[in-house]
């Protein structure tokens, strides 16, 4: 459930806070009060588009929080397998929106928009003032098949899409390979010359590394013997050397140590040190014993490291990479060496994949079809539910000859709203306020099947009035019997079944304009009623009407119960 809506610094919202409740939450307000903005800022939240100009003016962001209270163990158990922890079941979703990025999190965690989008899914459903349109789509009415016979596919479709992605890839390999003869002959000498080169080559894991060094090493050989030199004499030869210094110096410290025992401690210091130059004079004069330098070693590293710098400048820029290249013309050649086989171990690849894919849209269609039938009959209950007095609606499986994702199958979803019409596509036959009732019909068969908590409505009432408003609002508040639903409304009939109801205002102060948003009392979800049904001039009798019109709703609400 959809706890708290937090939104700062967005469009002309300066900083709101709503806490939803239980129920059918209803928002109402003036045209061009923020309703809108109010649910898409939702929208922005569950990974909807961003813009810059969305900041609000001086602000340095916009911030857009939801806070969802997750109960059901199930989807607790699939956001966690996303990564995501919990802590008292909250899942506290953010986007924070700046000038050059936006910072995506999920309780504290960064996260990708295709995880909030995924997270999404599993507990809200938004109905935005457009997607009716969608209905308009054949592809729609598969998705809402699909949807509805999820339990029953039981993973088929998506076995079946993986099958088709292979039978595809399968299909286009062997279309890329398709060569004459003499192109293959010639593809096979040059991956011959090709792989030879490199395991001629006998590349070592950082060989190149090692062989810098030593040419580095082996080409400044003078000087560095010559440096050795002078630093050995100043050591240990010459007059005046390091260690007959120290040498010196301990002599001394020995007659004098026994009259002063701080003295003592300088003669250990000394002698450390003497030993220390010692052992460094030895080391550097065995060094420079073993250090031969000739031509011809030196020629050898430059030789073998030009070798490897060119192999890695034909084939990768590091040893793996020229492996894996290796290993890649390895492959092709021996596809190309035996083609036939080749060519004939993809086509069983793909007769194999191609019958399963037969199997799966065949198992697949008996599904739809079946699930069609009773999904329906369930839809239409429900448009007869929103004033469709004397429809007929019917979900037409009708068979493809192409494969694809989804399988074999096209679904269209017919209907007759008038007595004696034929069946029509819904492009052809349903209005705009028709196809927005078609889609409340078809959400509320949806949620009850599919377990997501929460349904978002933004002005589902569009385009209806009278009788059929009253309808659609009892058919809100069933479904608010059930499920958490946020609904923005500019109907009386709709705010007047409000559990809960919440008030959008626009306020301007210095030349600074900003939405609020505030829940209502009882007595001013009647008073706002009162201004939805009198407009300008809100009397006696029309504040009478509206509590009549809450009384009656609650009456209705408390029957259906």
């Amino acid at each position: 459930m959809l706890l708290n809506l937090h939104v700062k610094n967005l469009a002309i919202i300066d900083e709101i806070e709503v806490d939803f409740a239980e129920h059918l939450n209803v928002l109402t307000g003036e045209t061009g009060a923020g309703k809108s903005i109010i649910i898409g800022s939702i929208n922005i939240a569950l990974g909807g588009k961003t813009a810059k100009d969305m900041i609000r003016k001086d602000a340095e962001f916009a911030l857009v929080e939801l806070t969802f209270l997750v109960d059901d163990e199930r989807i607790r158990s699939e956001l966690e397998e996303m990564g995501i922890s919990f802590e008292d079941n909250i899942l506290l979703i953010s986007r924070k929106i700046t000038s050059t990025r936006t910072i995506n999190r999920m309780n504290g965690e960064s996260v990708t928009i295709a995880m909030i989008k995924k997270a999404a899914g599993l507990m809200i459903d938004i109905h935005g003032q457009n997607e009716q349109q969608s209905l308009l789509h054949k592809a729609k009415h598969m998705e809402i098949v699909d949807r509805y016979a999820k339990e029953q596919m039981n993973g088929k479709d998506v076995e079946l899409a993986k099958s088709y992605r292979c039978y595809i890839e399968w299909k286009e390999e062997l279309s890329d390979h398709e060569i004459p003869e003499e192109q293959r002959l010639r593809e096979v000498s040059f991956l011959k010359y090709e792989l030879e080169e490199i395991e001629n080559a006998n590349l070592v894991a950082g060989e190149e590394e090692e062989l810098a060094q030593k040419y580095r090493k082996l080409s400044n050989a003078t000087e560095i013997a010559q440096g050795l030199s002078e630093i050995y004499n100043m050591m240990s030869i010459e007059n005046g050397a390091v260690s007959e210094k120290t040498g010196e110096g301990i002599r001394i410290l020995s007659k004098i140590s026994e009259y002063d025992g701080r003295v003592s401690e300088f003669w250990n210091q000394l002698s450390e040190i003497d030993s220390l130059v010692t052992d460094f004079n030895r080391d550097i004069s065995d060094y420079m014993d073993s250090f031969e330098v000739g031509a011809e070693e030196l020629a050898e590293v430059e030789e073998r490291l030009d070798l490897v710098r060119g192999i890695k400048a034909k084939y990768g820029s590091s040893t793996e990479e020229v492996f894996a290249y290796r290993d890649k013309i390895r492959s092709q050649l021996v596809k190309y060496q035996d083609y036939e086989a080749y060519r004939q171990e993809l086509q069983e690849k793909i007769a194999k994949e191609e019958k399963k894919l037969i199997k799966l849209s065949k198992e697949i269609t008996a599904i739809r079809k079946k699930c069609a039938k009773v999904l329906e009959k369930e839809i239409t209950q429900a448009l007869i539910d929103l004033n469709f007095m004397q429809v007929k609606f019917e979900i037409a499986v009708r068979p493809k000859k192409e494969y694809s994702a989804k399988g074999m199958d096209e679904i269209e979803f017919m209907i007759s709203t008038n007595p004696g019409e034929e069946l029509k596509s819904l492009g052809s036959s349903a209005s705009g306020g028709e196809l927005s009732r078609i889609m409340l019909a078809v959400k509320a068969v949806l949620a009850e099947h599919d377990n997501i908590e929460s349904m978002i409505f933004d002005e589902i009432d569009v385009g209806i009035s009278g009788r059929t408003a009253q309808m659609v609002a009892e058919k809100m508040a069933l479904i608010g019997g059930r499920h958490q639903v946020i609904c923005i409304s500019h109907l009386a009939q709709i705010a007047a079944m409000a559990d809960t109801q919440f008030l959008i205002e626009k306020e301007n102060q210095d030349e600074h304009t900003h939405s609020q948003i505030r829940r209502l009392s009882q007595e001013e979800s009647i008073q706002e009623l009162a201004r939805i049904l009198g407009g300008a001039q809100i009397t006696d009798s029309v504040v009478n009407s509206a509590r009549e019109m809450k009384e009656l709703a609650m009456e209705i609400k408390a029957k259906s119960k």
